[in-house]
């Protein structure tokens, strides 16, 4: 068998960059476009995990008796725009109301000189509490306190033993800012 000829290799090697240019243009591009990642954020993420009011739970709060021994989570969410989320969480089961929790957490957060968000849109409607949030100041970075019932996402699912589970999370951008308003309460 006789050796390939010159110009059938520089074919195939044509063929090859022809079909390899655009993936590696697709990858580059994806990269680029997808902006910040979470890497070196694992500072932030102590900082945010060592927040006092993650801890400020009021009297009778456990751990959801499914999450025995979980304490605080922490996580750095890098969607495909925009500045990754940065987060600490943590679960509670209370057995008694919504309202009570986050009476409790309004009084912890005000004395801690976080500010009450209301909600921001013009649709809402008086519904059932789900939740609150608050925002501060912290070192120029802008951070979010946010109370939360809606724990669905969660698998399994928190028990709460006939009360409520409801999340404690303290957020902020990868940059610590909030110009682009990502940074807004959800509830």
């Amino acid at each position: 068998m006789s050796p390939a000829s010159p110009s059938a290799a520089a074919t195939r090697l044509g063929l090859a960059a022809t079909l390899l240019l655009p993936t590696a243009f697709f990858l580059g591009a994806c990269s680029v476009i997808g902006g910040e990642t979470c890497d070196g954020t694992k500072d932030e993420l102590k900082r945010l995990a060592a927040q006092p009011l993650l801890d400020a739970a009021p009297a009778r709060a456990t751990a959801p008796s499914n999450y025995r021994g979980v304490a605080i989570t922490t996580g750095c969410d890098d969607g495909s725009s925009g500045q990754p989320w940065l987060h600490a969480d943590r679960l509670y089961a209370y057995p008694g109301t919504i309202e009570e929790v986050i009476k409790h957490y309004s009084e912890e957060a005000k004395a801690a000189g976080w500010q009450f968000e209301h909600d921001p849109s013009p649709d809402a409607a008086p519904v059932a509490v789900e939740g609150a949030c608050w925002t501060r100041t912290e070192k120029d970075r802008h951070l979010l306190l946010n109370v939360d019932t809606r724990v669905e996402a969660y698998s399994p699912r928190p028990e709460a033993d006939g009360g409520i589970a409801y999340e404690v999370s303290i957020g902020t951008t990868r940059d610590g800012n909030n110009d682009d308003n990502e940074a807004t309460c959800w509830h």
